[in-house]
């Protein structure tokens, strides 16, 4: 039974990705991901923040005292002649490519054309497979548009296309006024993959402290339902290939989005949850699936109940979401029906 898949150009023995956590900080975790089964691991992310965090206190450190003494006014050149940055990130990238040999996606997490260039460019020397862009911005500027904020996407994906040659896929939100266009113009920019979509962490309120404190919530199985949408949707529409995430417990979420055309499932929440060895239930419950109903190939699968393959392509649109409301009854109502019935 053929369970490989291809995501961006990249040929994977699994469409099993084990998608960007903590997990992937260790590297001996990475390693029981490839014994397990994943096709691929996305790197934890690198943030924005950290590039900047890093130029600002080499930059106090380096200029500390240097106006003390006039000999001592140009001892350190600008901090933009140094070669600055976690390189802690880079080292980690070379150690895993040693150790394993299952493709490695690294992730850049930001929100403005900042180092991302620079860094891209590192991280591909470093031997990363591809790259991820974990593109999180939430706008509160009232006066900026819509088409601004669009425009920012735009100009990340090409700079960072521009500075590198290994795929890149871009990591979407879902808010956005037509997300069809918003792809539709991405991957004419050059995306090479869509990941959807980004599950924003919100913050909370913590009453006792009366401080705004963050609140990280798992992915649940109804999670999956807005990217298995939207994946249809785009399915036959765009060249880039396509990744599910959010929500992805168990084979069966498997199935589903790769039916509605993803080429590739990840994994984050459920691995968390019931450890790394999940992978090798979650494949076996694929395969189990793709034996009782006659699949002999994930390829086959792919796409079948998109939009563009589907029956009723309507189902999809408003027309899905008109039915379910009429349909639902609540449970109150069901007890009441079925006791009249009865007498």
């Amino acid at each position: 039974m053929d369970i490989t898949t291809t995501y961006m150009g990249l040929n994977l023995r699994s469409p099993l990705v084990a998608s960007a956590s903590p997990l992937s900080e260790n590297i001996d975790n990475i390693k029981q991901m490839e014994d397990a089964g994943a096709g691929a691991v996305v790197m934890h992310s690198l943030f924005e923040e950290q590039l900047r965090l890093e130029r600002y206190e080499l930059h106090h450190h380096l200029t500390q005292g240097t106006e003390s003494y006039p000999e001592s006014l140009t001892y350190f050149p600008e901090p933009a002649s140094f070669r600055v940055g976690p390189e802690e990130y880079l080292e980690h990238i070379r150690k895993i490519k040693e150790s394993v040999s299952i493709p490695i996606f690294a992730s850049l997490n930001g929100s403005s054309m900042g180092g991302w260039t620079s860094y891209a460019k590192q991280i591909q020397q470093a031997g990363a497979d591809a790259l991820e862009l974990n593109i999180y911005y939430v706008p509160t500027d009232l006066d900026l548009t819509a088409q601004q904020i669009e425009q920012t996407y735009i100009d990340i994906l090409k700079a960072v296309k521009t500075a590198v040659t290994i795929p890149v896929a871009v990591k979407l939100s879902p808010y956005f006024t037509n997300m069809g266009n918003m792809a539709k113009l991405l991957d004419e920019a050059g995306a090479d993959a869509f990941v959807l979509f980004n599950r924003f962490y919100q913050p909370d309120i913590n009453l006792k402290t009366l401080e705004v404190e963050p609140n990280v919530l798992l992915s649940t199985a109804q999670a999956m339902r807005l990217p298995l949408r939207w994946i249809a949707i785009l399915y036959g529409r765009i060249n880039a290939s396509l990744a599910a995430t959010s929500g992805i417990h168990k084979g069966e979420d498997v199935v589903k989005m790769l039916m509605a055309g993803a080429n590739i499932t990840m994994l984050c929440s459920v691995l968390l949850q019931h450890g790394i060895a999940h992978i090798r239930i979650i494949e076996q419950q694929l395969r189990e699936w793709m034996k009782e109903h006659e699949y002999e190939s994930v390829q086959l699968m792919q796409g079948s109940m998109s939009q563009k393959h589907c029956p009723n392509p309507s189902e999809f649109e408003r027309a899905q979401y008109m039915r379910a409301i009429q349909s639902y009854k609540p449970e109150w109502r069901q007890i009441y029906e079925a006791s009249h019935y009865f007498g």
